[in-house]
């Protein structure tokens, strides 16, 4: 009976080794998921249907009526492409897509909604981010611009940027009495009229829409059905690199990278990311000089 239990305890170890051996040949095991036109579901993605060792669970996608969906803080969002080769998933406002294009998107979205736009990484759970680190650390990759709708009590006549929405109006909303237009990129207090404030904002990544061009509202139509990416650049990160250095993309190759992550201590700078949330900086080598970036 004692030898029995020496061995047990002998192989406990191996028998631990090879069950975790099996669980993740079986997740990387998981075939490719399909619905509608997204046919390469894979990790860290999931359906709701999938076997529960298949993708991460806050990667979850839901198939509804032949679309793949994403619920993304509190709007839902139809899939248009995943790319597995940088880590991000386009996708859609349904309210641009369901009405053949004819009526303003459903939800209010922004680069404010996502954790990565003030956040450190360390302390931004998000499991989707709306840009990622390039090589350098002065240097940040935006995922997409922001389309700002404003809502008027009166026509806005005399300035360009103001492009008007009223073929996506409902007769309904026409007979209030108010005005709405959309402003391509970001927007500051100069460019409110009198009379009108924001009604909501929503993203695109379709090139050509930065600078704050004048375009035409075909175009932004185009924008919105094309969609935004967003990045999941976090979880592939999460044990690439040192304790002590962060994780990056690079757009060139398209790999990951790792730089080292400099803090400001009263010893001076030290190459470790335990300095405390109120000193630590990151630095980043540009010619001779290194750059603070609080």
């Amino acid at each position: 009976m004692l030898l029995m239990r020496v061995i047990l305890v002998l192989l406990l170890p191996f028998m631990l080794l090879l069950q975790q051996g099996n669980s993740s040949t079986t997740t990387n095991a998981c075939p490719p998921s399909s619905c509608g036109k997204i046919s390469n579901i894979s990790y860290p993605f999931r359906l709701q249907d999938d076997p529960k060792h298949c993708g991460e669970s806050r990667y979850e996608l839901s198939c509804e009526n032949n679309v793949a969906t994403l619920y993304l803080y509190s709007g839902k969002y139809y899939v248009q492409s995943i790319n597995y080769n940088n880590f991000t998933i386009r996708v859609a406002d349904p309210g641009v897509i369901e009405y053949n294009f004819n009526l303003l998107p459903h939800y209010s979205l922004s680069r404010s909604n996502f954790c990565d736009t003030y956040n450190n990484d360390e302390n931004c759970t998000d499991p989707y981010h709306a840009g990622y680190r390039g090589q350098l650390y002065s240097s940040e990759n935006k995922l997409f611009e922001h389309i700002v709708y404003l809502n008027c009590s009166h026509p806005v006549r005399n300035n360009p940027k103001y492009v008007n929405t009223s073929s996506c109006l409902t007769q309904e909303s026409k007979s209030k009495g108010y005005y709405i237009y959309a402003i391509a990129g970001h927007i500051t207090a100069e460019d409110l009229q009198v009379g009108c404030h924001v009604k909501f904002i929503t993203p695109t990544s379709l090139k050509g829409l930065q600078g704050n061009q004048v375009i035409s509202y075909d175009e932004i139509q185009k924008a919105l059905v094309y969609g935004f990416e967003i990045s999941w650049l976090r979880l592939p990160c999460q044990n690439y690199c040192e304790k002590s250095e962060l994780c990056y993309f690079d757009t060139t190759t398209q790999k990951l990278g790792c730089n080292v992550h400099y803090c400001f201590t009263l010893m001076g700078f030290s190459e470790s990311n335990n300095c405390g949330k109120w000193s630590r900086i990151v630095l980043s080598a540009k010619g001779k000089s290194l750059i603070p970036l609080i």
